[in-house]
C-alpha cells in the first residue's frame, strides 16, 4: 500500500513540477513586461519572438528531428500528423455544439467553432516536453528529450497547412457584418506602427500580419459565391472571375467556345485557390523539418552531419546550442503576452466559459478514448510512451496562439481571440496538471 501511494505521490510531481517551471518562466515575462513595471518594452519581446521563430526553432527541429528520423521512423510516425486532423475535427464538432448550446452572437459561430478546434500543436507542446524530460527521473527515459521534440516537430507540418487553408477561411468575416463601403466614401485608415500592435500577433509566428492581401480584410469566399447566385460582378468590383487570357466568353460566342468555357463554380473554386495563401507555408520552422526529414532518411548525409565524429558534428553542436533558448524564450513571450491583461469581448461570458471547459476539460477525455483505440488496433509504436504522450497532448493544449495574428490578418473577433486566449492559459495551469498526471498513470501500464 505504501510503495502504491509512493508512486502516485512520484507521478503527481513528475507531472506538476515541470509545468511549475514553465509558469515560474512565464511569471518572470509576465513582471518583465508589465505595464507599470516596463523593465522589458514590448518591441524587445517582439524580437526575441522573430529569434525563436527564424533561429532558435528551426535549429531545435533541425537538431532533434534529423538525428531521431529515419526512413522507416517516417512510415512507423504517420499516426502522429493524422492525430492533428483527428483532434482538430473532434474539437470543431465540440466547437459546433458549444456554439449551439451558448449561443454566441451570431458574426462569432465560426469563432467559437474554430477556437475550440485548433491547438497549440508546436511551441507550448516543445516547452512541455522540454519541461518534462528536464529532469533525471523522468518516466522516459535518457532518450526522452530528442524523441519527445522529434515526434512535435514531426506534426507541424500538417498544422501549418491547416492554418493556411481551413483555418485562413474559416477565420474570414461573416458578410452579414461586413460592410461594403464605395469607393467615394472609403476612409483611408494610417498604417499600423509595427511596435503599438499587441504582443499576441507576433507571439508565435512574427510578420503574419504583414502577409496580407487585398481581400485577407474581406468576406471573400461568401462574395465570391454570392455571385453565383444572382449578384452581379458590380456589385464585386474587386474580384476578377475573367477567364485567364482575357477571353470573354459571352452568349455571342461560337457555341464551341462556350462548351469548353471553365464553368462558374469551378472558376471561383480556383479564385479561391488563388487567394489561399498557402505559400506562405514555407517558413524557417517548416523548412528546418523537411530538411531534417532529408538529411535523416539519407544515411550517408545523416552521418555526414550528425554523430560525434561527423565533418559537420561543429556545425550541429553550435545548432543545438541555440537550440537551447526555444523553452525559456517561448515562456517569456508568453509572460510578455499574457501582461498585456485581456481586452474587452463581445463573445460572452458563457461562450467564453464553453469553449475553455470544451478545449481544456472535455477534449482531453475524448483524446484519451482515442489514444486508447488506437493502441487497441495496434496503430501506434508498441512499448514507446513518449510516442503515446505526444499524441495525447495534442488533446490537451490550449487554443493555438496563432489564432490572435489569424484573427487579426482577417480583422475578424482580434479582441475577442485576445481576451480568449488569455483566459485559457490561465485555465490551462491547472487542466494541463491535472490531465499530464493522469497520463503519466495510465502510460505507466503500457
Amino acid at each position: 500500500m505504501d510503495q502504491r501511494m509512493r508512486s502516485e505521490s512520484d507521478n503527481l510531481l513528475s507531472a506538476v513540477v515541470p509545468l511549475m517551471k514553465l509558469l515560474c518562466l512565464t511569471v518572470i515575462g509576465l513582471i518583465l513586461a508589465h505595464p507599470r513595471t516596463q523593465i522589458i518594452p514590448r518591441a524587445t519581446f517582439k524580437l526575441l519572438s522573430k529569434l525563436v521563430f527564424a533561429l532558435f526553432l528551426p535549429c531545435l527541429i533541425f537538431v532533434h528531428l534529423g538525428q531521431s528520423v529515419t526512413l522507416d521512423d517516417v512510415l512507423l510516425w504517420w499516426f502522429v500528423p493524422v492525430n492533428v486532423l483527428i483532434s482538430t475535427a473532434i474539437g470543431c464538432a465540440l466547437g459546433y455544439i458549444v456554439a449551439l448550446i451558448c449561443r454566441p452572437p451570431p458574426q462569432f459561430f465560426r469563432f467559437t467553432v474554430i477556437m475550440t478546434g485548433f491547438g497549440n500543436t508546436g511551441n507550448l507542446p516543445i516547452a512541455i516536453v522540454g519541461s518534462v524530460c528536464h529532469s533525471s527521473d523522468n518516466p522516459f527515459g535518457p532518450g526522452c528529450h530528442r524523441t519527445g521534440i522529434a515526434y512535435v516537430s514531426f506534426a507541424q507540418w500538417v498544422a501549418v497547412i491547416l492554418v493556411y487553408t481551413f483555418v485562413y477561411h474559416m477565420m474570414e468575416p461573416p458578410m452579414e457584418y461586413y460592410e461594403i463601403v464605395s469607393e467615394a466614401n472609403e476612409i483611408v485608415e494610417e498604417p499600423i506602427n509595427n511596435i503599438s500592435m499587441p504582443l499576441l500577433h507576433e507571439a508565435e509566428w512574427p510578420g503574419m500580419v504583414d502577409k496580407g492581401t487585398e481581400h485577407s480584410k474581406k468576406p471573400f469566399i461568401a462574395r465570391v459565391f454570392m455571385s453565383i447566385s444572382g449578384s452581379s460582378q458590380s456589385t464585386f468590383p474587386d474580384i476578377d472571375f475573367s477567364e485567364e487570357g482575357g477571353a470573354d466568353v459571352g452568349p455571342s460566342s461560337p457555341k464551341s467556345l462556350r462548351c469548353l468555357a471553365e464553368p462558374k463554380v469551378i472558376r471561383r473554386i480556383r479564385v479561391v485557390a488563388e487567394e489561399t495563401p498557402i505559400r506562405h507555408v514555407l517558413q524557417p520552422p517548416t523548412i528546418a523539418s523537411l530538411l531534417a526529414l532529408i538529411v535523416g532518411m539519407v544515411p550517408v548525409l545523416k552521418d555526414f552531419v550528425f554523430g560525434y565524429d561527423a565533418p559537420l558534428s561543429f556545425i550541429t553542436d553550435s545548432l543545438d546550442i541555440l537550440a537551447g533558448a526555444v523553452v525559456p524564450s517561448v515562456m517569456l513571450i508568453l509572460g510578455g503576452m499574457l501582461a498585456e491583461g485581456p481586452n474587452d469581448s463581445a463573445l460572452g461570458i458563457r461562450t467564453t466559459i464553453g469553449i475553455t471547459i470544451a478545449r481544456l476539460v472535455v477534449l482531453p477525455m475524448i483524446g484519451i478514448v482515442v489514444v486508447a483505440l488506437a493502441d487497441k488496433w495496434h496503430l501506434l509504436i508498441d512499448g514507446d510512451q513518449m510516442y503515446r504522450f505526444v499524441l495525447l497532448l495534442q488533446y490537451t493544449t490550449p487554443s493555438a496562439i496563432l489564432l490572435g495574428a489569424i484573427a487579426s490578418l482577417r480583422n475578424y473577433a482580434v479582441k475577442e481571440a485576445s481576451a480568449l486566449l488569455f483566459w485559457q492559459h490561465i485555465c490551462a495551469v491547472v487542466s494541463l496538471s491535472f490531465y499530464i498526471a493522469i497520463y503519466f498513470k495510465l502510460l505507466s501500464y503500457v
